[in-house]
């Protein structure tokens, strides 16, 4: 977002203190990751009880960096998105940008002639200032009635990337459109939320990443979920971010390291929480809620899970997308996206083991077998000049650190194993680092760079042999241009990545 600067300034307050990770920085495998014992069976056993309605998962899309895209790539786009279980895009439009129209016109084209995908508008009220409310009228009303078009809750979707100070125009928007809208006004912060309870018909907080030399964790998440007061709240889950883009003002890093892990954790986790915000509402029936992935393909602020495309990076940041790709994290998407799924439907259903069915059935079928997925810097964090890139954003009154003590020398590897197994990381000729999956499903951990350098090597071992093996490229300290790219280089075993 080119003016991302500006947000999320309330996000200082108080952390809920966080458990320090062993040296191998492991974390458990992910409940109910692996198949449930039916998934094998040609027909798995029916529910007496009614399904639960699946939750939505989004990937914010920016239409801004798409003014070149074909119908073909988009096409492309949205079938390894469905690969991923990702249900749709929504679109980010900025009102400066005259092609947007041509870009819609293409993205639901291509979702229609792909099927069984959705898209849904979110308005940019920072990159280009505020939209006018009758463009905003006439582009939900342009496309309502498309057939990929998302509904929720009878209206068409829509949010924005902030614009608070237009919530005075929405009254007026949702009467001539019939739109469901949930905004992301982060920057109202939770208890600034009741001065448009009466507008909203849900929230989206852009709160994804920590601040500091931390780990997230879901106090802010607790928060909004508290003050809708059982309306919806759409969850944001991110990767990675790092920016350098002194045009925009923009030269920061936040934490990613473990982040694209733990935080799919954290959106399972907060089920319970959620579901009982309905329990207390059940009059209101909002049952469902929406996770947002920031982002598939803003490059500028590097939390792309797509494609790169280099005619959509932005001027100074090819230095370091180029050679970044980031496809392999949507690999075991599909097992947290289920997860998230089936433990909703446990909850609400009273099913108190990881059978439950839902009514949800993906296009592509989850894979069961043993694959790595591994990320890190290419770069140890003095190798090179940081180009004056800082920990935290100074600019939001955050504490100013160094990009090194937030952004961690180490090596980021989760795995997916069918039965318990060794994980063996090896950093150049150096011994390599033993770890323990001991269940099967998703394991997750990571181990310092320790002043080594070369090429990673991943292998699953199990019963005296290799199961799956992977290598990721060199971790040097040749900088190119002499600078530290805080960028993450994504891999796995696994060729269908991407």
């Amino acid at each position: 977002m080119k003016h991302f600067d500006r947000l999320l300034r309330h996000i200082q307050g108080r952390e809920e203190s966080k458990q320090q990770h062993s040296i191998s920085n492991q974390v458990g495998p992910l409940a109910y990751a692996h198949p449930p014992p039916n998934a094998f069976a040609q027909h798995a056993p029916q529910p007496s009880y009614p399904p639960a309605e699946p939750l939505s998962v989004f990937a914010h899309f920016i239409v801004g960096v798409a003014g070149s895209m074909t119908q073909a790539e988009w096409e492309r786009d949205i079938i390894e998105a469905q690969k991923a279980h990702i249900d749709g895009f929504a679109l980010n439009i900025a009102p400066q940008d005259d092609y947007t129209d041509r870009v819609l016109q293409t993205a639901y084209a291509a979702a229609e002639r792909v099927g069984n995908f959705s898209l849904f508008l979110s308005f940019d009220y920072e990159s280009g200032g505020p939209w006018p409310w009758d463009r905003v009228i006439s582009t939900i009303n342009a496309y309502k009635n498309r057939p990929a078009q998302y509904f929720y809750k009878g209206g068409p979707l829509v949010s924005t990337f902030e614009g608070v100070g237009s919530s005075g125009d929405w009254p007026y928007i949702k009467s001539a459109t019939g739109c469901m809208f949930i905004p992301d006004w982060t920057s109202l912060a939770p208890p600034g939320l009741h001065t448009v309870y009466e507008t909203v018909d849900g929230a989206f907080s852009w709160d994804a990443w920590p601040v500091g030399a931390q780990d997230k964790d879901t106090f802010s998440d607790r928060a909004w979920i508290n003050a809708l007061h059982g309306k919806p709240y759409m969850m944001a889950v991110s990767p990675w971010f790092y920016t350098n883009l002194p045009q925009w003002n923009k030269n920061w890093l936040w934490r990613g390291d473990d982040l694209w892990h733990y935080r799919w954790q954290q959106v399972i986790e907060l089920q319970p929480a959620l579901v009982q915000v309905w329990l207390s509402h059940p009059s209101s029936q909002w049952s469902l809620t929406i996770s947002q992935i920031l982002t598939w393909n803003d490059y500028g602020e590097a939390h792309y899970i797509g494609p790169i495309y280099d005619s959509g990076i932005p001027d100074g940041a090819s230095r370091y997308v180029k050679g970044c790709p980031h496809d392999a994290w949507r690999t075991f998407l599909p097992h947290y996206i289920d997860a998230y799924r089936r433990r909703n439907a446990m909850l609400r259903e009273g099913v108190s083991h990881p059978n439950a069915v839902t009514s949800y059935a993906p296009k592509y079928p989850i894979s069961y077998t043993d694959k790595i997925v591994y990320w890190y810097r290419l770069n140890p964090s003095t190798s090179g000049s940081a180009n004056g890139t800082t920990g935290n954003n100074p600019n939001m009154g955050q504490p100013e650190l160094k990009p090194g003590e937030v952004s961690q020398d180490r090596v980021f590897v989760s795995v997916l194993v069918t039965e318990p197994s060794h994980v063996h990381v090896r950093i150049g000729h150096a011994a390599p680092a033993i770890l323990m999956a001991n269940q099967p499903g998703l394991n997750h951990f990571s181990v310092p760079f320790n002043g080594q350098s070369g090429p990673v090597r991943f292998a699953i071992e199990r019963h005296g042999r290799e199961i799956e093996t992977a290598v990721g490229p060199d971790i040097t300290e040749e900088c190119p241009d002499g600078l530290v790219n805080w960028n993450a280089f994504v891999g796995s075993s696994y060729s269908g990545s991407g």
